[in-house]
């Protein structure tokens, strides 16, 4: 499940953000509808939260969505025409699945990791002139900082080297990236790195840039987010905001505004936004504790696993991932089997229970080889 949890198994919550979303209810000020694209507001504080004050955010629009999947649903619908593909690596987010097939749309997996284990960059670039000899544009998806569900997160040269790629494949046709950032707060410093490369991906392509509050602000059932579009075109950007505005009409109407007014406080109102960040930080250290316990405790029986950077998942590598998580429900530790691995929720695994999750992992994996 993807929510922190406490150590006690409560949900993980910020009490400036709870104080925060029940002023506003009090206000009475919610009653209403919110604008259908999203309050102003709020989608410039959005966007500031996403770009600061860079020439990125004079050049990006922002559509306020029901949380991260309703942002990916806005890149699908929009970018893709009904019969195409996605491309995204071969361990993505479960949703993607649903979110393509219910708009008619389809997924094209490439394998995530060279076999050094580092990003594949030659099978993204394959993928890319695939979809654009196939079907004249590509949607390219990059679930970075903190990916889920495998806690990998691109290096700076990786996000350099991918902007070469979509720079090359760009000069044939349209080719968009989105990138799925759901998990930017956790991953300390690094990951910020793709901001630094979207300047180099504005040259060939549009950039589509997820948020949610849900991991922001650990606020899960408040369905807010928004998705963010750059481009490199004034013109383009407008276009690309009466599109997005036009789908979140035919399909959600509009979006919580009680959600929406608390997230415009909490990115905007300084005294908040501190209050927030320490909270935040206090969450962060919690996570990368377990992540240090687990990555000890990995390395010292050689689990099959990524680089495990930041985030609320992990996955281990197992040739039967059906397998695997049958002989670990034995030992009553409970994963979740993806193609090619298991995934583990470190989100809600508390520290002290990481010793025999990894026992049991290696005991999983070694049952189906």
């Amino acid at each position: 499940m993807g929510a922190l949890m406490n150590d006690d198994g409560t949900l993980s919550t910020m009490p400036t953000v709870l104080e925060t979303f029940a002023s506003v209810q009090a206000s009475g000020a919610t009653a209403g509808y919110s604008p259908i694209a999203g309050l102003p507001a709020y989608r410039e504080a959005v966007i500031h939260d996403v770009f600061g004050s860079s020439p990125l955010a004079a050049s990006s629009v922002a559509v306020a969505t029901p949380g991260g999947s309703g942002a990916v649903y806005e890149a699908v619908v929009n970018f893709l025409e009904p019969g195409q593909q996605m491309l995204l690596p071969s361990f993505f987010w479960g949703p993607y699945t649903a979110i393509s097939e219910h708009t008619g749309r389809g997924l094209d997996p490439f394998p995530m990791f060279a076999a050094d284990g580092s990003f594949n960059l030659e099978a993204m670039a394959a993928g890319l002139d695939r979809h654009m000899s196939t079907q004249g544009r590509a949607l390219l998806v990059l679930n970075f900082p903190c990916h889920n569900p495998t806690g990998y997160t691109l290096s700076s040269q990786e996000w350099r080297s991918i902007s070469e790629v979509v720079g090359r494949v760009g000069a044939r046709g349209p080719v968009t990236v989105l990138i799925d950032a759901a998990y930017m707060d956790y991953g300390g410093d690094a990951a910020r790195a793709w901001v630094d490369a979207v300047p180099g991906l504005l040259k060939a392509a549009t950039v589509l840039v997820a948020w949610t509050a849900s991991k922001t602000f650990a606020q899960y059932g408040a369905r807010v987010g928004a998705l963010v579009g750059v481009h490199a075109d004034p013109d383009e950007v407008v276009q690309i905001g009466n599109a997005l505005g036009y789908s979140a009409r035919a399909t959600w109407s509009n979006c919580n505004h009680a959600g929406q007014l608390a997230a415009t406080k909490l990115l905007t109102e300084p005294d908040l936004v501190a209050r927030v960040r320490a909270e935040r930080g206090a969450l962060v250290d919690l996570l990368q504790s377990r992540i240090d316990v687990f990555n000890r405790e990995a390395a010292s029986v050689d689990l099959p696993a990524p680089r495990y950077d930041a985030g609320f998942f992990v996955s281990i590598f197992t040739p039967d991932e059906q397998g695997t998580a049958a002989a670990m429900r034995e030992r009553g530790v409970y994963t979740i089997p993806i193609p090619g691995a298991v995934r583990v929720a470190m989100c809600s695994t508390p520290a002290a229970a990481i010793p025999r999750l990894v026992e049991a992992l290696q005991e999983g994996v070694a049952a189906v080889r």
